[in-house]
């Protein structure tokens, strides 16, 4: 790792670090030696291999993005927007992921394009969560961004053959040998220069794993110190599944299985127990959670889709359960999932100060450092990563910065990013991320997204198209 010095000259403004929270401060150098920062904020007298001017910029941590799915998701757009089943709680997910199975190439075209999105719109930490697929490895290293690695396994695939049940084909040996597929491809990446790839082990399902496997992946993330996370609570279909073959709720379950603890990051946690389209006897699921030290990765847009909120996140952090955030749907935005956060926060408790703009930046910074176990990311402070995000505050939609993190939530977002830096190498520059060709692959996204629609009739349970499955938004 290099040592150069780096400084940014009398920032206009930085998100600092004092230790227990994220504060303001005015007019300040930054400086970073290789891959950590050394000083934040004040004057900067030694000695600096590169200064880059400050002056109309906002320097705020890289942001952490818990879970996403960026190999398929670019390939929905379009397609998912509208799409739900009423006969299955409103959501589409099943008939959705059974009708449309993207190729390797549109996956390869697909994370090309939503790894540029992640940076452009400040991510510089991201929990990756897909299917193994030849170049997945490569794409993630070229890209500057800071990766946990999650190869999907499971001992279950969902099949539909009426609307109104899901079914499930079960083959364990195939998870078993998924599983042990998974193990290979975490070393692989841990074995990537530089540190930046790591390892999440991802069961995939709470309902598509058996207990033994959900014990297996619970213990080997233990013995070898790695994150451990799935879905689970991610809709009414699975929560009624659980109940039914365990008479427990899908985070009772969990918990008894000793699936739950601090290295757990649990994917959605939105149905409990005592969400207003649940009610479920007791009120407990919560308690779970915050006793066991699990972390909830948030990703608000999919369930607004359906009709669906997290009921609510300033409950969640008021009982004491870390949140994060994550984008799970394409566009891989994370500053438009914050805005959402709080806007469905505050809808779904009737009051505006349900969570304010400081608690969701930390959730999209700290939060998701905290659940990866990560006390060097999510923070502008010395001895932590310089994984740094300059927003330019003389773009429009920035303009007045009279409170630019306020103004980059809720109005510039992605347009006001410039310059990202992850482990102290520049991976954004002018707007423009320097190792990622999205537009590239879009046209190869685009003839992958045709083929999948065309081949929609062999895999849907009624033989219907793509367009029939997923009609366009006007009249043809």
């Amino acid at each position: 790792m290099s040592s150069e010095i780096t400084v940014i000259r009398n920032a206009a403004w930085i998100a600092a670090w004092d230790g227990s929270g994220h504060r303001y401060l005015q007019g300040g150098d930054i400086a970073f030696a290789g891959d950590s920062i050394t000083q934040v904020g004040g004057r900067y007298d030694g000695a600096a291999d590169r200064v880059l001017d400050g002056s109309r910029r906002f320097a705020m941590p890289g942001l952490v993005n818990l879970h996403s799915h960026p190999h398929t998701e670019p390939a929905y757009k379009g397609v998912r927007e509208d799409h739900g089943v009423p006969e299955m709680y409103d959501t589409g997910l099943y008939e959705r992921m059974c009708a449309f199975v993207l190729d390797a190439a549109g996956r390869r075209a697909g994370m090309e394009m939503a790894y540029a999105e992640l940076l452009l719109s400040g991510v510089t930490t991201v929990v990756d969560l897909s299917g193994p697929v030849e170049g997945w490895l490569e794409c993630a290293g070229r890209s500057g961004l800071r990766y946990y690695i999650g190869p999907y396994f499971a001992d279950a695939g969902w099949r539909i053959d009426e609307r109104r049940r899901l079914r499930f084909e079960w083959d364990e040996a195939g998870g078993r040998r998924a599983f042990e597929a998974a193990r290979r491809v975490m070393e692989e990446a841990e074995r990537h220069p530089g540190g930046r790839l790591r390892g999440i082990v991802f069961p995939g399902q709470i309902e598509t794993c058996t207990e033994s496997t959900l014990r297996d992946a619970a213990a080997f993330a233990r013995e070898t110190g790695r994150p451990l996370t799935t879905h689970i609570s991610q809709s009414k279909v699975e929560f009624h599944e659980i109940v039914r073959r365990h008479g427990r709720t899908p985070l009772e379950y969990a918990a008894d299985i000793g699936f739950l603890g601090p290295d757990a990051i649990l994917g959605h946690a939105i149905f409990i127990d005592e969400h207003p389209d649940i009610r479920w006897r007791g009120a407990a699921d919560l308690g779970r959670l915050a006793e066991s030290g699990a972390s909830v990765a948030h990703c608000p847009s999919p369930f607004a889709r359906y009709g669906q909120a997290m009921d609510h996140f300033g409950r969640y952090r008021a009982r004491g359960v870390n949140v994060g955030l994550g984008t799970d749907v394409a566009p891989h935005n994370l500053v438009e999932e914050m805005r959402l956060a709080i806007l469905l926060a505050r809808v779904m408790a009737a009051d505006y100060r349900a969570v304010d703009t400081c608690e969701m930046f930390r959730a999209a910074t700290v939060g998701g450092a905290d659940a990866l176990g990560r006390a060097d990311l999510g923070r502008l402070a010395p001895g932590a990563k310089a994984d740094i995000v300059l927003l330019d505050l003389d773009h429009p939609a920035m303009r007045p910065a009279r409170d630019p993190l306020r103004t980059f939530v809720f109005e510039a977002a992605d347009r006001a990013v410039r310059e990202v830096f992850v482990d102290g190498r520049a991976v954004v520059e002018n707007g423009r991320p320097l190792h990622l060709d999205p537009e590239g692959a879009a046209a190869q996204l685009e003839e992958s997204q045709a083929r999948m629609l065309a081949e929609a009739p062999g895999r849907d349970f009624l033989g219907r198209a793509g367009d029939e499955i997923a009609p366009h938004s006007l009249p043809l």
